[in-house]
């Protein structure tokens, strides 16, 4: 049986366990406590950061190469296309989201001094997102994908961070509705999770 160290509230855990409930697999979800966190941690990830799955022999640690992971070995439901350039093209918008909305997070989770700019920019990341879905339900068409699992904890918590989404953003906001009625998303939250929104 696969093990995910998970944080309770981390939205990078957030996205392994959409992944685990949306293939209905056989696994172990172990909480971890963000602020007290057991040593064995550090031992498995040299990060000492969740999510860590183990599987086995197996260890791996980063969400993204823990949802190919589970995608190859369990590909049913498919969440990455099969087809190799629109692969490349998941992978390179993945890393996106990264770079531009994910490296917020950190900033967002402390609600620092100047954290408002971190605020403005995934506000306006996300509302250029927006007119995507006046053409299609999800990231990448009509089936729901590995990019939707990436955004959907940074969805969920707005409200959690504090940002609010102007009215040009409503498709967006529509498209999270989707994601959130889904039963591999309200599956995978925490009950820490469920308190962020209202």
């Amino acid at each position: 049986m696969m093990n995910l160290y998970s944080g309770t509230t981390d939205p990078f855990s957030h996205r392994c366990r959409i992944v685990l409930y949306e293939k209905g697999m056989d696994f172990e979800v172990i909480d971890v406590d963000l602020y007290n966190k057991p040593e064995d941690i550090a031992v498995i990830n040299p990060y000492n950061r969740v999510p860590v799955l183990v599987d086995r022999d197996l260890v791996l640690y980063e969400s993204n190469i823990i949802n190919e992971y589970i995608d190859e070995r369990f590909p049913h439901p498919q969440l990455m296309p099969p087809d190799p350039i629109m692969r490349a093209r998941a992978r390179q918008l993945l890393h996106t989201f990264e770079h531009e909305l994910f490296s917020h997070i950190e900033a967002l989770e402390a609600n620092q001094k100047g954290v408002d700019k971190n605020r403005a920019h995934v506000r306006d990341h996300l509302t250029q997102l927006a007119p995507i879905f006046t053409k299609q339900k999800f990231m990448l068409g009509e089936e729901f994908s590995m990019l939707d699992v990436a955004i959907a904890p940074l969805l969920w918590r707005l409200e959690h961070y504090g940002i609010e989404l102007p009215k040009a953003a409503a498709p967006l906001a529509k498209y999270a509705e989707r994601i959130f009625s889904r039963q591999g998303f309200i599956d995978a939250l925490t009950p820490s999770e469920k308190v962020m929104r209202r």
